[in-house]
């Protein structure tokens, strides 16, 4: 039986599209899903052939909260739209 309460969350890319012209939908998904898995809820798309991101922001603001890790590549997009805030040291 499955514990809802500790299911460690991500932000992180699912791959899309076709063949030579991937898009990626930005997606909260159980880190022990695999990449293609089923995901909790899509946050947002990024298209890196054109360059454009759409963000939802309040959904990736709430798994934020609930502290869900975003990987690195989607860290670098947040942070490109200025979402992510870098931290001064």
């Amino acid at each position: 039986m499955k514990n809802e309460r500790n299911v460690m969350v991500k932000l992180r890319l699912k791959r899309c599209g076709r063949k030579q012209r991937a898009i990626y939908q930005i997606v909260a998904i159980d880190v022990r899903s695999r990449r293609e898995g089923r995901d909790l809820r899509k946050v947002g798309f990024y298209d890196p052939i054109q360059n454009q991101t759409y963000l939802n922001v309040p959904a990736i603001r709430y798994f934020l909260e609930k502290g869900a890790q975003p990987t690195r590549t989607v860290h670098d997009i947040l942070r490109k739209a200025e979402f992510v805030k870098e931290k001064a040291s």
